[in-house]
């Protein structure tokens, strides 16, 4: 992934005797995607966060999946969430919050962020399957726990309505891209403040 030195993009390595995960993300791309997890399903939601957040995410993970899958996502989550942290910086410029509602079919879901150093989720998304194909459904939680805890924001997601579970998990990703895209945008009035009383994001 080619940037420019003064680009919003990093990358990170992490292995334990479960996974072996490498993530390089550019904050400021195109959302262009090479993703493989070993999880089908999973790399469809990752293609998702990186094209609708516009965040070009490289990302390679092995793990033990011979066992199941959490180990993997989970990991994945951490990594990702390391990564967003790091290419943020201090987070000066950026304009911080977002929500959106989107709508897929006949799901709706809501989600909204705070880049704000806090890491915390409040997670309002029931499944009434255990698995999507071969993919555990609480992993989606899983995810977006690992993510925020990780790269320090405070997320909210609540699906308001839904019947299929894949439009459900699908619409929680998308909606999340979609705040993350427009948190993350530099605020061309305060590029060169951190948008915070405090003076610090940390």
């Amino acid at each position: 992934m080619a940037t420019p030195e003064n680009a919003r993009a990093a990358s990170v390595a992490r292995k334990t005797n479960e996974t072996d995960i490498s993530v390089a993300l550019s904050v400021d791309g195109t959302g262009s995607g090479s993703i493989s997890t070993g999880v089908g399903f999973f790399d469809h939601m990752l293609e998702q966060l990186a094209r609708h957040s516009l965040i070009d995410m490289d990302i390679k993970a092995k793990g033990d999946l011979h066992i199941d899958d959490h180990h993997t996502v989970e990991d994945t989550g951490i990594a990702i969430g390391q990564a967003l942290a790091k290419a943020l910086g201090d987070r000066r410029g950026i304009c911080r919050y977002a929500s959106l509602d989107l709508a897929m079919d006949e799901t709706l879901t809501k989600a909204a962020i705070d880049i704000s150093g806090r890491p915390f989720l409040v997670w309002n998304v029931d499944f009434t399957a255990p698995k999507i194909g071969t993919f555990d459904t609480e992993l989606v939680r899983e995810f977006f726990q690992a993510l925020a805890q990780h790269a320090g924001i405070t997320l909210h997601v609540t699906n308001i309505y839904g019947a299929n579970n894949h439009h459900i998990a699908e619409t929680c990703f998308k909606a999340v891209a979609r705040v993350m895209r427009a948190a993350c945008e530099v605020d061309p009035r305060q590029k060169d403040r951190i948008p915070s009383t405090k003076g610090s994001l940390a």
